[in-house]
């Protein structure tokens, strides 16, 4: 079995998941989000304020990688816990809270920025 078939039938609780290869590894995709990282073999699930404590509170580090001009750039996207692969429902339950991570990443981007409101200096 592939990678791909291999997150593909972990995924299949989950509704309808596509796969892309991006980043030198496979990107895990749910309704056109971006949820999950396979880089060689390790999976990473999108984090952020509400989902990434359980991956601080485990030490599981976030996903990182250096540009050609030296700079480590870190991702919103933390190494996801080994139970993950013993177990569907606990998969399901942590792809999840990533998905979820996804939807309200996405939501942050519709968001209008504010508009800066000019004052005129006082005559």
């Amino acid at each position: 079995m592939t990678d791909v078939e291999f997150y593909r039938d972990l995924c299949r609780p989950l509704g309808h998941v596509t796969s892309k290869r991006m980043f030198g590894g496979l990107c895990l995709w749910h309704e056109g989000l971006a949820f999950a990282l396979v880089i060689g073999e390790q999976l990473f699930f999108k984090v952020d304020g509400e989902n990434g404590p359980a991956f601080d509170a485990r030490d599981l580090p976030r996903f990182s990688y250096t540009t050609k001009t030296g700079r480590t750039t870190v991702m919103s996207y933390a190494r996801a816990p080994e139970e993950v692969f013993d177990d569907p429902d606990v998969f399901a339950e942590w792809a999840r809270g990533a998905i979820g991570a996804s939807r309200r990443a996405a939501a942050e981007k519709a968001k209008p920025k504010a508009r800066r409101t000019r004052t005129s200096a006082p005559a």
